[in-house]
């Protein structure tokens, strides 16, 4: 396997109100829902999705946690916040404060905010409906400054 990730997909409870947050709150590009003609069953999943086209080529899925279940034929239990997060490195400690702000502003919860590490990096924390933890950082040793 070459060490490479296309999309990630997060498991959501309301599929509408995720597309809202990452759409309308976040600002990201899609589509809106797609897939809406594969109807599911009892134990055939739902097509239904969104898709976020982030910079890089990486995709952004939120699909609902139950049809992730059913699709990958995995228990459905209930969201374990906290078991990973989702890195956005950015240029400046003031693009950290912002993004964060934006981020409340959608609907998120701040669980740390944003400050100084004693490794060098200035990061906060926030949490999308849906509990999916997303650390915002600088890194003073990464040149991110527009080109």
């Amino acid at each position: 396997m070459k060490p490479r990730i296309h999309v990630i997909t997060l498991a959501v409870a309301d599929l509408d109100r995720a597309l809202a947050f990452y759409r309308d709150g976040l600002g990201f590009r899609t589509e809106g829902l797609i897939g809406t003609e594969f109807k599911g069953d009892e134990t055939i999943p739902d097509g239904t999705t969104a898709v976020f086209h982030l910079d890089g080529g990486l995709m952004l899925s939120i699909y609902p946690r139950s049809e992730l279940a059913k699709d990958a034929v995995v228990p459905l239990i209930a969201a374990k916040p906290g078991e990973f997060s989702i890195g956005h490195a950015v240029a400046s400690r003031a693009e950290v404060d912002e993004v964060i702000a934006q981020a409340k502003a959608a609907g998120a919860a701040i669980p740390d905010s944003p400050h100084d590490r004693p490794w060098g990096i200035y990061s906060g924390y926030f949490q999308d409906p849906d509990g999916h933890l997303w650390e915002i950082i600088w890194n003073p040793a990464l040149d991110l400054a527009p080109s």
